[in-house]
């Protein structure tokens, strides 16, 4: 099992920046691959960007590509989501996920099925 829990959601004006993280506990080296999701209300859960757990590399949807930038702190346990140009259409709740090693898909994980852990989300709120 891991936990997962997200800190540094908050109010923030457009085109101001903001940093999410996301702290794992648990069976951590269970961990193949982890990512940001977004879920605004009346809208389904959307997939931000992802991270492999013990290789290099990032991935991104198109519509924050360029502007979010997904680290991790493997001696922390930690991911992080930095958002900048922030614009209203970011405001939603952000999660952060964990894919399992052994999981049944690998690479560029980016439907919610993939993942089977889950924190309880931040919410980001983007004033115009």
């Amino acid at each position: 099992q891991v936990q997962l829990v997200e800190f540094g959601g908050g109010l923030v004006q457009s085109g101001g920046s903001l940093r999410l993280s996301c702290a794992a506990s648990g069976r951590t080296s269970s961990i193949y691959s982890m990512a940001w999701f977004r879920q605004a209300p009346g809208n389904e859960r959307e997939f931000v960007g992802g991270i492999w757990w013990s290789e290099s590399g990032s991935y991104y949807a198109d519509s924050v590509k360029g502007r979010f930038t997904i680290s991790r702190d493997n001696a922390k346990n930690t991911i992080y989501l930095q958002m900048s140009s922030l614009e209203p259409e970011d405001t939603a709740v952000y999660l952060c996920a964990a894919a399992p090693v052994g999981g049944r898909k690998r690479g560029f994980l980016q439907s919610p099925g993939d993942f089977a852990s889950w924190g309880q989300g931040t919410q980001v709120t983007v004033s115009s």
